[in-house]
């Protein structure tokens, strides 16, 4: 079936996890990435581990499937020039350097646009291409600091804690996507491509819109309330006899059910509890009473009971539970793939399902400079005397095999 993206032709110079998330994205609907990377190693996400499947990083196996891999040295000026050629083939380029690295290289936006002016150019930083912080280092525990959000994350007694996974990566890499997918729609009307600047502390503000909206309504500043939320009571995570229980009682109605599914009928209307501002004004007199009457049965028991009542709710899971649940093998979410060296591994699905032209996983992750010939073949028209001549002179590195002019 033809893929949303399929003939799109995106030069991926990230590396990491924003942008590497980014391609991973696009790579999933159609689009043709080829990752660029160092001779030295390529990109720091190969060194992240453990653990390692055949040498080959986990992480980086997650992030890179479904891509061709290609490596040019990018300090001899051979090398930028390739690079040049290949984003005139180009549909996007993609890099998440520091602001200003890819204009010392040569590989800036004005450079490229020069040689293709339908190109989409997308560059993420910490904190975008202009501004007092414009220079600074970021990586995700950093934005997560600066853009407010670990002020807010952490444990009722204010302790404050970094989110569980790269949020500010994952953020920025979806904002990419939508950026891109945004610019090629107007190419469509004006023929011409367009820098697309994303900032992980933009991207992390966006996501806190309501969080922001809150402040600057009130002025009061938010603080952590581990899995509690300011404006709903009951709407968190309650131990039970074994392990914890997420309740979420968004309304009056479902408060009445909730009451008598947990054997406390009492509490529907009695005068500290009958709506949910007077729940919010007496949440620690309601957490108690929650606490001990959740301790005396198991998480398993308490969850049929809260589901024929309407309440939604969900254990606390572990990620080996997520891995084996029925649901997400039904939404495909974790294919597997055989990678060369690293062999059978399993990888995370297409969040999106697309009726029409319906997602692809792909290929398993690049080994560095797999497709280095290939891709220059197919995208340069180069051929096998030229291919070993930059091989010869260190400008690029292959690991495929040698193909015939």
């Amino acid at each position: 079936m033809p893929s949303a993206l399929g003939g799109l032709r995106v030069l991926d110079f990230s590396h990491a996890l924003a942008g590497p998330y980014c391609t991973m994205l696009l790579a999933t609907y159609g689009a043709e990435i080829c990752k660029v990377e160092s001779r030295d190693g390529g990109d720091m996400g190969r060194g992240w581990g453990p653990p390692f499947q055949g040498g080959e990083s986990s992480f980086f196996l997650g992030l890179n499937r479904g891509k061709r891999g290609i490596s040019i040295d990018l300090k001899q000026p051979e090398g930028i020039e390739l690079c040049l050629r290949l984003a005139e083939q180009a549909d996007v380029l993609l890099e998440n350097f520091r602001p200003g690295t890819m204009e010392r290289l040569g590989l800036g936006y004005a450079a490229v646009h020069a040689r293709n002016p339908r190109l989409i150019y997308c560059a993420i930083s910490g904190y975008g291409q202009q501004g007092p912080s414009r220079d600074e280092a970021a990586m995700d525990v950093i934005v997560q600091s600066s853009s407010g959000l670990i002020s807010v994350t952490g444990t009722a007694d204010r302790q404050q804690v970094r989110c569980g996974y790269g949020i500010s990566d994952i953020t920025a890499g979806m904002f990419s996507v939508i950026g891109i997918l945004l610019a090629l729609r107007a190419r469509e009307r004006t023929g011409v491509g367009q820098f697309v600047d994303v900032s992980m502390l933009d991207g992390m503000i966006s996501a806190m819109s309501s969080n922001f909206s809150t402040y600057l309504g009130s002025g009061e500043l938010p603080f952590p309330m581990g899995t509690a939320f300011p404006t709903v009571v009951p709407y968190q995570v309650i131990p039970a006899a074994d392990r914890g229980v997420a309740i979420a009682v968004g309304s009056e109605k479902l408060w009445a059910a909730f009451t008598v599914a947990i054997g406390r009928p009492d509490l529907t209307q009695h005068i500290d509890f009958a709506t949910n501002a007077d729940r919010i004004r007496n949440r620690t007199k309601l957490d108690e009473i929650l606490s001990s009457t959740f301790a005396q049965h198991r998480g398993e028991e308490w969850i049929p009971r809260l589901r024929a009542a309407g309440i939604p709710c969900s254990l606390v899971r572990q990620f080996d539970e997520v891995v084996a649940d029925p649901q997400a093998a039904v939404r495909e979410m974790f294919p597997e793939l055989n990678h060369p060296t690293a062999g059978p591994h399993r990888v995370t699905g297409a969040p999106v399902k697309l009726s029409g032209t319906p997602a692809v996983i792909g290929t398993p992750a690049p080994r560095l400079g797999e497709h280095t010939g290939t891709a220059l073949q197919e995208w340069l028209e180069i051929g096998a005397a030229e291919l070993a001549d930059l091989e010869r002179r260190n400008i690029v590195f292959t690991a495929d095999p040698p193909f015939a002019d």
